[in-house]
C-alpha cells in the first residue's frame, strides 16, 4: 500500500523548490488555455498556491515519486 508524506516547501533549499516547481509547469498536461503564460508566470502561481495551502509537494514512498496536489486530495489520500 503506498504510503504519502506532505513535505513541507519551507524545508526544501531554494534552488530544490525552483527546480520542481519548474518540472511541474512544464510536465505534459498542464495546459494553461489558448494564451501562451511564461514560465516564470507559471512558477509564481505556483509558489503562490504552495504558500496559501492550495497545493502541497506530496512523496509517495512506494512509487518514490512527487506530485503537486490540491490540499483537499492530499486530505483524502493521507485518510484526513
Amino acid at each position: 500500500m503506498a504510503e504519502f508524506v506532505v513535505i513541507p516547501v519551507e524545508r526544501l533549499q531554494e534552488s530544490v523548490l525552483q527546480a520542481l516547481l519548474e518540472e511541474f509547469a512544464t510536465r505534459d498536461g498542464t495546459d494553461y488555455g489558448p494564451r501562451e503564460v511564461s514560465l516564470e508566470h507559471k512558477v509564481d502561481e505556483l509558489r503562490a498556491q504552495l504558500g496559501r495551502g492550495d497545493l502541497q509537494l506530496v512523496y509517495d514512498t512506494e512509487s518514490e515519486t512527487w506530485d503537486l496536489l490540491p490540499a483537499e486530495r492530499t486530505a483524502l489520500l493521507l485518510g484526513e
